[in-house]
């Protein structure tokens, strides 16, 4: 009875902090168009797999309206973050620079952004020390991510790097004084416990000296209007699932894997997210490349079956990733534009990085 007067409790607090988050981003999206230069975004990936369809339409696109807003867009490659939850990196240098490419053939323009990989950039990692300093044991485990690995660990020692995971992401954020993150609801306790972090080091460390400015604005959280796209086999999408299609593939691979989409037996086509949630996906995912309302789509398609319906996907999806295909083909026989593009953001990110830590010590007195 208790715990399920506390998950109530919990359940309520948290929608009330989500529909107070939703009131800021309006504000943030009003603030935006009346004057784009006052906001720093960071935003990224981590180098795990390839990016697909499922970051393109939940997060891709929408950094690509903010970069063209005229919003100061930094894009994070978050290598060191792919050892948080695995034993060894991979293939991740290849992945590192599959990244960069498919940013680029988005349209993410490196002379208005920084495209940038925080393993290179020592000053942003350096902050990792004072700012564990300002949290404890108890909050970090209390993460929703952090819970939830620990939780799948089965009794297993978790990382390290793991544990601190939360704190790592606000370095990325604070190094180079971003004041606009956007996120998903299952990620706005990571920005809380930035906000934490630079609350708590203006209270103990102060402000560089001869500055009233503190060091690190206090960052707010741009919630996505993106709908959840789940993968072809009707689970959320996840590259270690491989019900992905990746933005890298042909429109011949893209084919073949909509063919084995699940869909269910019933041949008239109607868009129902509660009760046909697999076929209501992939009507989305029309509806994402064309803009045609899913109800319209599903009329259009009719007793057409599946069938169809996947014919009506793999022709949307090849006609809205044609320009980017093209351009990525481009890029692929230019490898040492990819390699300049990445050391140009990486140069720029450490000279930011260092100012910052430079105003780091002289708040914490550690100028000698």
């Amino acid at each position: 009875m208790t715990q399920n007067i506390g998950d109530a409790l919990e359940n309520s607090t948290s929608e009330a902090s989500l529909a107070h988050s939703r009131k800021i981003s309006e504000k943030i999206e009003q603030a935006i168009k009346e004057d784009a230069t006052q906001f720093r975004v960071l935003t990224g990936d981590r180098p795990t797999g390839n990016l697909h369809i499922g970051h393109y339409f939940g997060s891709l696109q929408n950094r690509l309206r903010l970069q063209e807003a005229g919003v100061d867009t930094w894009v994070l490659v978050a290598d060191y973050q792919v050892i948080t939850d695995r034993d060894g990196v991979g293939p991740i240098k290849d992945r590192v620079y599959s990244l960069v490419t498919d940013y680029l053939a988005l349209g993410i323009d490196p002379k208005r952004s920084t495209i940038f990989a925080h393993s290179q950039v020592p000053a942003l990692n350096q902050l990792m020390l004072p700012f564990l300093s300002l949290v404890t044991d108890a909050e970090l485990r209390r993460n929703p991510t952090v819970k939830s690995e620990l939780e799948a660990t089965d009794g297993r020692p978790m990382s390290g790097l793991m544990l601190t995971y939360p704190v790592h992401q606000a370095a990325d954020i604070l190094f180079c004084k971003a004041n606009l993150v956007p996120v998903g609801k299952d990620q706005l306790p990571h920005l809380e416990q930035a906000r934490v972090i630079t609350d708590r080091f203006d209270a103990r460390y102060g402000r560089p000296k001869g500055s009233d400015k503190r060091v690190f604005p206090r960052p707010q959280g741009l919630l996505s209007n993106a709908e959840m796209v789940l993968g072809l086999d009707g689970t959320k999408m996840s590259k270690s699932k491989g019900n992905t299609i990746e933005l890298r593939m042909s429109a011949d691979e893209t084919a073949k894997l909509i063919k084995k989409a699940v869909t269910d037996s019933d041949r008239h086509i109607s868009f129902d997210p509660v009760n046909r949630p697999e076929v209501a996906n992939l009507l989305t995912l029309i509806s994402l490349c064309t803009g045609q309302p899913q109800v319209e789509i599903a009329d259009e398609i009719g007793d057409g079956g599946g069938g169809t319906l996947k014919k009506m996907l793999t022709e949307a999806l090849d006609e809205h990733l044609a320009p980017f295909r093209a351009r990525r083909a481009e890029l692929e026989a230019n490898p040492d534009y990819i390699v300049e593009v990445l050391h140009e953001g990486i140069a720029r990110a450490n000279a930011q990085a260092d100012a910052t830590l430079a105003e780091v010590r002289s708040a914490m007195n550690m100028v000698y």
